[in-house]
């Protein structure tokens, strides 16, 4: 799509002009705003408040802001813009209800989007937000003006529809995904159901080595040479190394307990509060792995002394009992669970990158569409 070709073919020799946001549109207030903490549960007029969720809650106390109509939902704290097309209240904390006067508002709530330059401070936005400059084609012809903006809108929104099946689907495929991975995962390593399927129980500590690190989340270098295993789900890096192994890495406090679990191979560093499990050569240690992922966080629930597991202790390691089969038997079920996990995380490290890059291409169109030749602001009154 070729800017100048495309504008110049949609204006057809007519110009643009940019206009502030505050002589566009006329703000809105509720009589009576819905007191925060009184729409969790209740009724089914959706409550707008500031913040990336938006919509807070539900009410039935008919305190609506609008009528059915379309409007721009701005956040006079937190930046958040938003659009509606739907009756709503109006939560407690500010809110800017913006009603164009007389253009599209999907297409103000685009050009908003894309022109306004926020600061990210705390503090009344709405000041700095009002004076946006909106470009508005061919102002003097209102009729030929509102086809314009309709057809911008029809673009970006296809984009924006677009990018929400793909995501929509990408989430589903990941869901089932892992379901049947979960699925299989429990059927290959419950051992007590299945007639004549060979198994020796042992406990972990007499299987693999197991221990900590030394070092602290704030000793992690963005740019370090070696993964540096924390308490998260997400590696950090450091600039040496404790262990050049293959070990399987948990975390020994916090969120993650019992639930994040890494594979290390080769040289990393180790948090003093994470734990590495070591399985000795005559086992199977991606097998010792999946397991691990199966049980050890209902394990761990079961021995822990208190209702949540915040905080794991040695010998919680050292007494969970293992089913060992042969390693033949192993080998068979890591080499199906392995599948099943390369493809899970294929898909969900995968989906967060194809979001992103579907939100770039909108963002792309977006600017490429709204890029009119810029003007002086005007100062009368506009189309």
């Amino acid at each position: 799509m070729s800017k100048s070709t495309f504008l110049e073919k949609l204006l057809d020799g007519a110009g643009a002009e940019w206009v502030p946001l505050q002589k566009l549109v006329k703000t809105l207030t509720a009589a009576a705003k819905i007191q925060r903490g009184k729409y969790e549960t209740v009724g089914d007029i959706p409550v707008i408040d500031q913040g990336a969720d938006f919509i807070a809650g539900y009410t039935d106390k008919g305190n609506k802001a609008t009528e059915l109509g379309q409007y721009v939902i701005f956040g006079d704290h937190t930046e958040h813009v938003k659009y509606v097309d739907f009756i709503f209240a109006q939560g407690a904390d500010g809110l800017k209800i913006l009603q164009p006067i007389s253009s599209n508002p999907k297409y103000i709530y685009y050009a908003f989007q894309t022109f306004y330059t926020k600061e990210f401070q705390y503090k009344r936005h709405w000041s700095k937000a009002k004076d946006t400059e909106i470009p508005i084609p061919c102002p003097e012809n209102p009729e030929k003006s509102l086809a314009i903006q309709a057809e911008i809108v029809r673009i970006l929104d296809t984009f924006t529809e677009l990018t929400a099946e793909l995501t929509a689907e990408l989430t589903a495929e990941l869901t089932a995904r892992t379901k049947q991975y979960n699925y299989y995962r429990d059927q290959l390593l419950t051992f007590d159901l299945p007639a004549g399927r060979q198994v020796e129980w042992t406990k972990l500590g007499e299987i693999a080595k197991i221990g900590t690190g030394s070092h602290d989340t704030k000793d992690a270098i963005d740019e370090g040479d070696y993964i540096f295993y924390a308490r998260g789900r997400k590696p950090l890096r450091l600039d040496s190394y404790d262990f050049d192994e293959t070990a399987i890495i948990t975390a020994g406090d916090g969120v993650g307990v019992g639930k994040v679990f890494h594979w290390a191979e080769g040289k990393y560093a180790l948090h003093q509060r994470a734990y590495r499990i070591v399985p000795g050569d005559d086992i199977e240690s991606r097998y010792i792995y999946h397991y691990l992922i199966s049980t050890f966080y209902t394990y761990v629930k079961k021995v822990s002394v208190h209702a949540s597991v915040t905080s794991l202790r040695k010998p919680m390691f050292l007494k969970l009992p293992i089913p060992i089969p042969p390693l033949k038997e192993q080998a068979r079920i890591v080499a199906i669970l392995d599948k099943f996990d390369t493809l899970t995380h294929s898909i969900s490290e995968g989906l967060p990158r194809e979001i992103e890059l579907r939100q770039k291409q909108c963002e792309y169109y977006r600017d490429l569409l709204l890029n009119f030749p810029k003007s002086e602001p005007q100062t009368e009154g506009v189309a």
